[in-house]
């Protein structure tokens, strides 16, 4: 009982002294924040000059702090064996540490032009991957990418006498441009489609700057559809630009190594935005169009120097042959099914009929000349480009369509085309 009691007041004289304290506490305070604030035209200089005072302070102590720790570290080696021993091996861990700091500094700034770009690097490969597309035409192959949504910017050489070059996305899907437009003396052409597609647009920026050597990426379809799967993507670091009067275009030179079907894919810093076009190569030194002329040029671009389509069925049979298979190879299906003759159309529709076709890339009419002793057919020699399961297949074929004249245009009314395998070289200029 009298424990109790002790413990009562001890506890009691406890509060009291917490109390006072928290009293005497809250005075300071009070008469700390009243000297600050009264008299109120000096408040703001007061508030400079202690921010002032408790800033040097600070240093002050700091300094002195920071001063003896140095003494403590300079004389702590000294003290024993022991303390030099593990002095000495602080030391060295804290040099291979710095050390180390450098190396990983330098691989930064091989591997990524500069440490900035370390950040923005992530996802690069795999948006280029989904982006670069595949370019296709009859005479010529290569890669492409969208500058916009309806978009596609290429090498004019990759479509030049192409009338009606395919778009292939990396899904394997293709599709017809609706229009070329293009300026052949600085190698570039847009070719524009008819749906959007935002999610594939690679940034252009409104000017081009490198930092010495700094790291490239170049990506496209080497071989074009010779070879299968994804875009390449390769490395490697600019060189420097070259410019000369005889050019509307200046380029990039770099280390890349690019192969034929990779021209008119980008070339991107490391954050994936489009530095230049891929041009041209020759034994590791290869050169970019400058991806800032394009925004500029875009808008001067024209179908000047673009091969259209010029076809007339009206005029012969031989004639309405040709026109039929250059519909098909432009996939302008509405113009092909309209020279179906009525007899033909008692046994297809729209739908059946072209989807004999869905695969068809390119068809390379090699030869469409009047049959003998016949007023109404023509013999046929072609070749389709076909795109089956993600890869290119070329079959030849060889026959006859018979027609018939309605509405003043020749129509197809009967065939009898078969395929010719493995053609010996003759087979193409007899």
């Amino acid at each position: 009982m009298i424990i109790l009691r002790s413990e009562g007041v001890i506890m009691k004289n406890l509060l009291k002294k917490v109390r006072k304290l928290v009293e005497k506490l809250l005075l300071r305070l009070k008469l700390y924040f009243k000297k600050l604030l009264f008299p109120l035209y000096l408040f703001p200089l007061k508030i400079a000059t202690y921010s002032l005072y408790y800033l040097i302070l600070f240093i002050i102590k700091l300094i002195l702090a920071l001063l003896g720790l140095l003494f403590d570290a300079l004389k702590y080696p000294f003290k024993s064996m022991k303390h030099f021993l593990k002095f000495a091996l602080l030391l060295s861990a804290s040099l291979y540490l710095v050390a180390s700091l450098f190396v990983i500094a330098d691989y930064l700034r091989i591997q990524y032009g500069f440490y900035g770009k370390f950040f923005c690097a992530y996802g690069t490969k795999e948006k280029l991957l989904s982006s670069v597309v595949r370019i296709v035409g009859g005479y010529s192959e290569g890669s492409g990418f969208f500058i916009s949504e309806t978009s596609v910017l290429t090498n004019f050489h990759v479509i030049a006498d192409e009338p009606s070059p395919k778009i292939i996305f990396p899904d394997g899907k293709f599709i017809t441009p609706i229009k070329i437009l293009g300026d052949k003396n600085a190698d570039l052409a847009v070719l524009i489609t008819d749906k959007k597609y935002p999610e594939k647009v690679l940034s252009i920026p409104s000017q081009v700057e490198f930092k010495a050597d700094e790291p490239l990426i170049s990506a496209g379809y080497p071989l074009g559809t010779n070879l299968t799967g994804n875009a390449t993507v390769v490395r490697g670091n600019f060189i420097d630009f070259r410019h000369s009067k005889n050019n509307p275009v200046y380029y990039i030179q770099t280390n890349i190594s690019l192969v034929e079907g990779m021209s008119g894919g980008p070339l991107t810093d490391q954050c994936g935005k489009v530095m230049g076009v891929n041009t041209m190569s020759l034994a590791g030194l290869s050169l970019f169009i400058g991806a800032d002329q394009v925004k500029s040029m875009v808008s001067s671009f024209s179908d000047q120097g673009i091969t259209k389509i010029e076809v007339d069925p009206s005029a012969s049979p031989e004639d309405s042959v040709k026109a039929f298979y250059t519909y098909l190879k432009a996939r302008r299906m509405e113009d092909g099914f309209k020279l179906l003759s009525q007899e033909y159309l008692k046994k297809t529709n729209f739908q059946e009929w072209t989807s004999r076709f869905k695969d068809i890339l390119d068809v390379n009419i090699i030869k469409s000349e009047k049959l003998e002793n016949s007023p109404d057919s023509a013999f046929i020699k072609f070749s389709t480009k076909n795109w089956i399961d993600n890869e290119a297949e070329v079959h030849f074929y060889e026959g006859t369509w018979q027609t018939v004249k309605e509405d003043r245009v020749y129509k197809m009314l009967k065939s009898n085309i078969k395929e010719i395998y493995n053609p010996g070289y003759l087979w193409f200029y007899e």
